[in-house]
C-alpha cells in the first residue's frame, strides 16, 4: 500500500468513524433505549423501531460506500442529509431555553451538537460535490458516479 493511498483512505475514515463503527454499534448494543428515544419524536414504537432500522442501514452502508469508493458521492450526499435531518430533529437547542443563562446550558450543548452535525455534513458534501464548479457539474449529470478515491491522477500539463 503507498502512503497515498493510506492518507486517502484515511482521510475518508476520519470522516465516517463516528458513524461506522461507533453509531452503528451503539444503536445494536442499546436497540431498545435508541427506539425508546426516537419514539419521542415518532410517536409510535413500530414507527421508531422502523427508524432506528432505517439509521443502522445508513450509519453501515454509507459509510462503507464512501471508504470503498462505490457509489460514494451518493453515499456521501445521503449520509449528509442524515446529519442535516438528526441535527434538526433531535438537536433542538431553542427549545430548552436556557441558552443564554449563565452555568451549565442543555441548549448550548445541543447548540454545539448541531453545528457538529452540520460541519460533518458540509465535509460529507465535499465528497459529493468536491471543490470545483466542473465536479459538481459532473455529479449532477452522473450521481451513481464514483470519485474513485484511490486512483493516481496525473497533473494537467
Amino acid at each position: 500500500m503507498t502512503a497515498p493511498f493510506l492518507i486517502a483512505l484515511g482521510v475518508r475514515y476520519l470522516l465516517v468513524v463516528l458513524f461506522f463503527p461507533f453509531s452503528a454499534l451503539d444503536k445494536i448494543l442499546n436497540f431498545h433505549g435508541a427506539v425508546a428515544q426516537a419514539q419521542e419524536r415518532a410517536g409510535s414504537r413500530a414507527i421508531a423501531a422502523a427508524l432506528i432500522v432505517a439509521a443502522l442501514c445508513v450509519e453501515i452502508l454509507m459509510p462503507l460506500a464512501i471508504l470503498t469508493g462505490v457509489l460514494d458521492r451518493l453515499a456521501a450526499l445521503v449520509l449528509a442529509g442524515y446529519c442535516g435531518i438528526t441535527a434538526l430533529l433531535w438537536k433542538q437547542f431553542w427549545t430548552p431555553g436556557d441558552f443564554w443563562h449563565a452555568g451549565p446550558s442543555r441548549a448550548r450543548d445541543l447548540f454545539w451538537d448541531f453545528l457538529k452535525n452540520w460541519s460533518l455534513a458540509g465535509g460529507l458534501l465535499l465528497v459529493t460535490f468536491g471543490t470545483s464548479m466542473a465536479t459538481v457539474d459532473q455529479f449532477i449529470a452522473n450521481p451513481l458516479s464514483s470519485s474513485h478515491p484511490y486512483t493516481l491522477r496525473q497533473p494537467p500539463p
